[in-house]
């Protein structure tokens, strides 16, 4: 292994995912962390939630409580955590018990810790030096028997005074409390200030009473007429506008037909309306009759004010009205002003006996007595913080110096961001990440060089919907597509049911882009011939409806007897049918002569030389594809994925093809030979029949395309036919002239 010279500390290396790293293997490595140069860090920060890896943990390492681990928050952590330990390579192991013996005491901080170690396995009342996180998890458990913990709340069991007690039960029933560690209901010290200032507070109010005007029937009376107030007035001001213009009477006082248009209905559901007609009849007089009808709605309010008017009064106006409501004027302001409500519910003579003892000194003392362990009580705290960074702490490191967990051959091991595994397809994606910001997957996603399938999960255990992304590195992209369900395993072993909701399409393997450009060629065929389908099918059916809409005229043809007459069929058209055989001919013969043009070609070759042919062909077509999957798949990289999710990856994370290969499994069968059982044996005879007939048509399309021409065996068709016709001539050696004479010329033929 290679070594660092540049530093004090000799730095081991190794290869992890292709790249140099350094290499984490013992507790003296963690204890120089600080010297490690950033630049060799895998990650420079990842956040602290969402990730497999206890969140509680990762807390407590983050030190400045941004909710994100930096370089800094690590050092701080392995710096102390190693000083606080005699033997450093115990965090190597990530147990969560540890001998409280291995503390260094020598170190204030581990003196502390053992300390508060110690307190706790006696307040839980263990025997031994062994303490573990589930001693430390129920806090509560820790403090049930301690009378003080240092967080400065006292409860009822923090004195043994019943005067102390009462007043404790009371201060928490009129504050409301405060959880003390312990986990019962207790008091600060600004509690027992407040309940102290409200028993005073509340006896000078009482104090100051004002007598009650109308007894014990003050304060209904004072409800009611509140509640009457605004009606009533507006009753007196109705009245003084009809006495102003009496023709208006009629319109200020309830009118007959607002009632006819609820009489029908159940009146006991309009109580709301009717309580908008005016409180008594209006006659156009200044004042309200006692003894008149009131508005229903109304008059069980009415009445109670009428109990404390004087029997002999018959009629009030306004400004009687008015004198009522300032009878209770001093007694409204004095409720008003009501100081220590909280204590009123103990009555009057406990809140002076409280007084009286006056307790308030005695519990504050208490709390200062409480408040003074706070640094005890801190430490203890601090062995919880201790004990999940002991467990902890190297996993991180596996995950943030380096990437170790995610490369391991362990398939037992996994990645703090590997989330769980899905099923799909015939493949078990075991890189699988939980999608954090979905937004910043689509702008990154595509350039990670992976084939990815994103999710929506859900499961009937586990509220809200769970956004996964997992990769496919192995095998064809077979039946992947977007709507596909799966079943997602969390690292829990929780099932979730899975929808593929985006695909990413990048390169699978080598062997997937091979066949791509063909995929796609079968693709571009299968789309026209199914758009030349559509479009002759609609063709076809444009052209049946016309037919059918115009066949009503076309039988309506009437004969000479006047009986219809079906139209007459078109005569055969020879000529037309002549063509379409001409254009078949032509079309045999163009694919034959292509066919014997390339045959005539191959025939010049050896049986090699065709092969290299054949091979060339595909290469030309696949070649270019295979060689930019290949060149995709050396790039393919984790880390704009890792960066979506809110991590800042400082180095190449790749996945080569090897590494890839195992993070998509295949199922593997046993090599069987299994019958269908739907699978109806053919008879012998038939597949004999099957096979002449496939040989004599392979015969005949040969024969007529004039491939056979290679064995001398020439096609029928006379397109194929390269034969000319050549009149034999005599060669002429001379040119001879014969002269004749008029002589010859009238002279007779000889017989």
């Amino acid at each position: 292994m290679a070594k660092d010279k540049s530093k004090k500390y000799k730095w081991e290396f190794v290869n992890i995912g292709g790249a140099s790293r350094v290499k984490i293997s013992k507790g003296e490595d963690i204890a120089h962390l600080d010297e490690l140069d950033p630049k060799m860090w895998t990650v420079l920060s990842c956040p602290v939630s969402g990730l497999e890896i206890d969140e509680k943990s990762l807390k407590y390492m983050d030190c400045d409580g941004d909710g994100k681990l930096r370089i800094n928050d690590v050092v701080a952590v392995a710096k102390w955590i190693t000083s606080v330990l005699k033997d450093k390579d115990i965090l190597l192991k990530g147990s969560d018990t540890i001998d409280i013996e291995q503390i260094n005491t020598e170190n204030a901080n581990g003196a502390k810790l053992y300390g508060a170690a110690k307190q706790i396995l006696e307040n839980l009342g263990k025997e031994g030096s062994v303490i573990s996180i589930a001693d430390t998890a129920d806090m509560t458990a820790i403090f049930a028997k301690t009378r003080f913990n240092g967080d400065g709340i006292i409860t009822e069991a923090s004195s043994d005074n019943e005067q102390d007690k009462a007043a404790i039960v009371a201060a928490i029933t009129a504050t409301g409390g405060v959880l003390d560690r312990s986990g019962v209901q207790g008091i600060n010290a600004e509690q027992v200030e407040a309940f102290y200032k409200s028993l005073a507070d509340y006896i000078a109010w009482s104090e100051a009473a004002v007598e009650a005007p109308f007894g014990a029937d003050t304060d209904s009376v004072i409800s009611a007429y509140n509640a009457l107030d605004a009606k009533v007035k507006d009753y007196f001001m109705r009245a003084e506008l009809a006495s102003f213009s009496p023709d208006s009477t009629a319109s200020l006082d309830v009118q007959t037909s607002r009632i006819e248009s609820i009489s029908a209905e159940n009146l006991v559901g309009k109580t709301e309306e009717i309580a908008a007609y005016p409180l008594a009849r209006i006659t156009g007089k200044g004042e309200l009759d006692l003894s008149a009808p009131i508005n229903p709605v109304w008059a069980a309010q009415f009445n109670v004010v009428k109990a404390v008017i004087e029997p002999t009064v018959k009629s009030i106006t306004l400004a009687d009205w008015s004198a009522i409501g300032a009878k209770f004027a001093a007694y409204t302001a004095w409720k008003g002003a009501k100081a220590g409500a909280s204590v009123e519910q103990f009555g009057l003579d406990a809140v002076k006996t409280f007084i009286e003892q006056d307790r308030k000194a005695s519990l504050l003392e208490l709390v200062a007595q409480d408040a003074a362990l706070k640094d005890k009580s801190d430490s203890i705290d601090m062995v919880d913080r201790f004990l999940h960074i002991v467990r902890d702490f190297y996993k991180l490191l596996r995950n943030f110096v380096t990437l170790h967990d995610f490369y391991t051959k362990k398939k037992d091991v996994k990645a703090i961001f590997q989330s769980g595994r899905l099923i799909v397809d015939q493949r078990e994606c075991r890189f699988c990440m939980k999608v954090t910001d979905m937004a910043k997957h689509n702008a990154s996603a595509a350039t990670s060089g992976m084939y990815l399938l994103y999710c929506d999960c859900t499961t009937k255990s586990v509220a809200g919907k769970l956004q996964i992304v997992a990769a496919i590195t192995v095998g064809d992209i077979g039946n992947l597509i977007v709507g596909k369900n799966a079943v997602y395993y969390d690292n829990a072993g929780v099932e979730w049911d899975a929808v593929i909701t985006k695909i990413v399409d990048n390169p699978i393997s080598v062997a997937q882009a091979f066949w791509s450009p063909y995929r796609r060629m079968a693709t571009a065929v299968e789309n026209l011939i199914n758009k030349s389908a559509a479009d002759k099918d609609a063709k076809m059916m444009a052209k049946a409806t016309a037919s059918i809409n115009a066949a009503p005229a076309a039988a309506t043809t009437a004969g000479p007897d006047g009986k219809p007459v079906a139209p007459a069929a078109p005569p055969f058209d020879i000529a037309k049918f002549a063509g379409i055989f001409a254009a078949i001919g032509l079309a045999l013969g163009a694919i034959g002569t292509a066919l014997s043009g390339i045959f005539d070609t191959l025939k010049t070759y050896s049986w090699w030389q065709i092969l290299l042919v054949i091979v060339g062909i595909l290469m030309l077509i696949s070649g270019p594809a295979m060689v930019m999957a290949w060149m995709k798949l050396r790039r393919r990289n984790i880390a704009p994925l890792l960066n979506a999710n809110g991590w800042a990856v400082n180095a190449n994370s790749k996945i080569s093809i090897p590494f890839g290969e195992t993070l998509t499994d295949l199922p593997k069968y046993p090599k069987l030979k299994l019958k269908d059982p739907y699978k109806k044996k053919m008879p012998v005879w038939k597949k004999v029949v099957i096979t002449l007939g496939a040989l004599v048509v392979i015969f005949a399309t040969l024969w007529l395309t004039n491939v056979l021409s290679l064995v001398n065996l020439n096609s029928p068709l006379k397109c194929f036919d390269k034969t000319e016709s050549v009149e034999d001539v005599a060669p002429v050696d001379s040119l001879t002239i014969d002269v004749v004479t008029p002589e010859q010329v009238s002279a007779p033929a000889a017989e």
